[in-house]
């Protein structure tokens, strides 16, 4: 498996599924933690944690559902290879065991929530809050729908995570970093150095003879795997997505014009109003706050009254579509500087008052008309790429050839002689004709001549690929290459001889030079670094050395090669500024809060590898294999 993922994450593909899988998946349970567990029993359940059986079809929804949120994320379906190598089967099985066995606790102990509970728990969720900062139902509503819970399910399931956070809250209450690991991290981040330091180049290396036929070819020999010449493939793929069949397609002025009038109100910029608003529980309370209102109090000390911030009275500039519909029926009828009466909406009644008006402003179809024709030559070349697509598969699934497939059907496949896995032709240049964001090369790596490879999800459409032929790797001879040993050969030579010298300067210096002396001896400049942390990147100094600078001590000093040796820096650190410990500062209290979590999280997974252990975990591998694709 841990091969699996080294593979995946090997490309830029894999690393971006990857960071999306940590930020969704880890949860704070941290490892297994349990062994021998793979035990078969009956088809219908994939594992059974104490008296709670996690049922195939349960455990398919919530694998499903996982996907579908980091393909989301990704934008680009993840295929179940994909999803296996990265580990998220297991990661999502693990979860849910681990929410079981909180769930299994919570009902031993007896816990419980009140609906009442529940509903102000989701009416405080910032995420399901409108424009005024009042609970929006149909964003609620729009959210959910949007990572595929119903209302009723998005309401069970957080009944269940609001009992295990009474479990795990509990376990992490009270946990606190001792003072003396904070003063340690905060003076190992927040310890800066200063460092003067000189370069060693190509310059310092002095004059490189041309090596002799002999020397070189010694060397070539030496280094052959370097210039060994990659595996190449040639690939053939057509593309069928909407952008590209769209730009074949031509629209007339009188269907842009048409879609214009449909959708003017959209296009041009809506009026806005700057309102300030106040709602209240009941039509007389909120009769009885204009009256105070259009008797000289405020909006601001009437909302003071009321335990309001000025940001929760002043809504700010917004439009007419943002507002509950019967609040901004009757704001957007109302001249600037009136009160209103009280508005009856969703969430209490309203009273509003009009700031400002800013006009909104009508869209001209000179200004959108290629815009316009651009959309509808895509949305009509949605429909053939469906069109397209299955008459492809037909194709595809009758033995022809992508070439002959794309010919057939009048598209233009693209064919690429030769290209290595890192996407360049044999002339180290990268390939050209891809479009961009296209992963084919990899996918071309990963497959065979002759093979009927599955289509690539790629910009809302398909991508169709065979592989032609495959030049396997081999080695070059001299000939092929010299002009490569050559060069790589006097990069060595430069490498060896700055070494020396900076391991020359080096003893000098811990014998008591000064690296102004040294510097001027070889025709170098003296440069300076100061005040930087471990983490800075200050300007013209290579990460490398940085961490080298503390590692030294207060005038100690270093060498380090950069740039692959073809420049050594040699360096002298000035000074160490040991930082002093605010309790009370912005960073302290991060580092704090980040230690904190960091000692939950490890309580709160032994406790629940404990819990599951101590009542009896079970899965069934076959059941799981089935729901996660294993077994095909």
């Amino acid at each position: 498996m841990l091969r699996g993922m080294r593979k995946a994450s090997s490309n830029w593909l894999g690393k971006t599924i990857m960071a999306i899988v940590m930020g969704v998946l880890i949860i704070s349970f941290g490892v297994w933690g349990i062994a021998d567990i793979f035990k078969g029993f009956g088809q219908s359940t994939v594992a059974k944690v104490g008296g709670t059986e996690i049922s195939l079809n349960e455990f398919r929804q919530i694998y499903t559902d996982r996907l579908q949120q980091i393909s989301r994320q990704f934008g680009r379906p993840l295929s179940p290879e994909q999803a296996r190598a990265f580990g998220l089967d297991r990661q999502v099985l693990q979860q849910t065991i681990a929410e079981a066995a909180l769930d299994e606790e919570a009902r031993r102990l007896g816990l419980g929530q009140s609906d009442d509970q529940i509903r102000q728990l989701i009416m405080n969720d910032p995420n399901f809050k409108g424009v005024g900062g009042n609970f929006d139902s149909n964003r609620f509503q729009s959210v959910i729908r949007n990572f595929g819970y119903t209302e009723q399910r998005y309401v069970s399931e957080q009944r269940k995570v609001s009992l295990r956070r009474q479990i795990t809250g509990t376990i992490g209450a009270g946990l606190e970093p001792p003072k003396a690991m904070l003063d340690v991290l905060t003076r190992f981040q927040n310890e800066q150095r200063a460092i003067e330091f000189v370069r060693l180049d190509a310059a310092q290396a002095g004059t490189i003879d041309a090596p002799s036929p002999e020397a070189l070819a010694a060397y070539f020999e030496d280094h052959k795997v370097q210039f060994r010449a990659p595996e190449y493939r040639k690939i053939a793929f057509v593309v069928i997505s909407p952008e590209e069949i769209g730009k074949w397609s031509e629209v007339s002025d009188e269907d842009a014009k048409k879609a214009f009038d449909q959708r003017k109100d959209r296009l041009g910029t809506p009026e806005k109003r700057q309102i300030q608003q106040i709602v209240f529980p009941n039509a007389a309370e909120a009769q009885a706050a204009r009256e105070r209102l259009t008797s000289g109090t405020s909006f601001e000390d009437l909302g003071k009254e009321r335990g309001l911030s000025a940001s929760d009275v002043d809504l700010g500039l917004v439009t007419k579509s943002s507002l509950d519909p019967a609040v901004g029926d009757a704001v957007f009828a109302l001249p600037a500087g009136e009160i209103s009466q009280p508005i009856q909406g969703r969430l209490g009644t309203s009273i509003v008052k009009v700031e400002k008006i800013e006009p909104g402003t009508e869209a001209n179809y000179a200004s959108v008309a290629a815009d316009i024709k651009r959309e509808i030559a895509t949305e009509r070349a949605r429909v053939k790429v469906a069109d397209l697509r299955d008459k492809m598969e037909d194709e595809r699934g009758g033995g022809a050839s992508v070439i002959d497939a794309a010919q057939k059907l009048g598209l233009t496949a693209v064919t690429i002689d030769a290209v290595d896995r890192s996407g360049r032709a044999p002339s180290g240049q990268p390939v050209s004709g891809i479009p961009q964001g296209l992963d084919v090369v990899s996918q071309a790596f990963n497959t065979d001549v002759g093979v009927d490879n599955d289509s690539i999800s790629f910009k809302g459409g398909y991508v169709w690929y065979d592989v032609l032929a495959i030049t396997p790797s081999r080695d070059r001879n001299l000939d092929e290459v010299r002009d490569q040993v050559e060069v790589r050969w006097r990069q060595d030579q430069i490498a060896t001889k700055l070494k020396a010298k900076a391991t020359e300067m080096v003893q000098k210096l811990e014998s008591g030079g000064k690296l102004a002396d040294e510097a001027a001896a070889i025709g170098a400049k003296v440069e300076t670094a100061t005040g930087f942390k471990r983490d800075d990147s200050p300007a013209s100094v290579p990460a490398a050395v940085v961490s080298a600078a503390f590692r030294v001590a207060k005038d100690g000093v270093g060498q380090t090669a950069v740039t692959g040796g073809t420049e050594v820096i040699v360096f002298r650190v000035t000074e160490i500024i040991d930082p002093t410990v605010d309790a009370a500062s912005d960073a302290v209290k991060k580092l704090k809060d980040s230690l904190d979590r960091a000692q939950t999280e490890e309580q709160v997974a032994s406790y629940v590898n404990k819990l599951e252990t101590d009542i009896g975990t079970t899965i069934n591998q076959a059941a799981f294999a089935q729901v996660t694709g294993a077994n095909q």
